[in-house]
């Protein structure tokens, strides 16, 4: 019995077989500029997981409707996401994770690969709410979400 759906991923089918397994994937991964500063964070390592399985991009901060660029972003002690200045964008951060789950439930996904330490897709870690550049242990709000609906979530770092 395997303990991960990425441990599936090299026993995905071939040509000819049925179908690869889905992976929802933070879209900045994957070389699209949409980042809080409008770039991409394009990783290797992601972007070869299309050899055997099939990649559902997702930016959940544009799908929640922040533009492109945005100002950045942070999760507070209190839960609440708010831009160094101090507007509160949780709204936008929870709209997005809500289709970030409606994608990954409509396209049956067998897990995620996010990006590290963004208030939406951190997986172990984020910033502590201060814009201080502190790491603490923590999770985005898409990530959460996600968890929450039984979804494997990892980061490019655990690839």
């Amino acid at each position: 019995m395997r303990d991960s759906v990425f441990d599936t991923v090299d026993d995905a089918p071939r040509a000819g077989q049925a179908a690869k397994p889905a992976i929802l994937v933070s879209a900045c991964l994957l070389g699209v500029e949409c980042t809080h500063r409008g770039g991409s964070k394009t990783n290797e390592a992601v972007g070869r997981l299309a050899e055997v399985a099939r990649l559902v991009p997702i930016c959940p901060e544009v799908a929640g409707g922040l533009p492109i660029p945005r100002p950045s972003a942070e999760i507070g002690r209190d839960g609440r996401v708010r831009t160094q200045s101090g507007d509160d964008v949780t709204h936008c951060y929870e709209r997005g994770a809500e289709q970030a789950l409606a994608l990954a439930l409509a396209e049956g996904v067998q897990g995620a690969v996010l990006k590290a330490r963004s208030p939406s897709c951190g997986s172990r870690e984020i910033y502590d709410g201060t814009h201080s550049g502190v790491l603490i242990d923590g999770e985005g709000v898409t990530a959460a979400a996600l968890r929450r609906a039984g979804v494997e979530v990892i980061s490019e770092e655990d690839l």
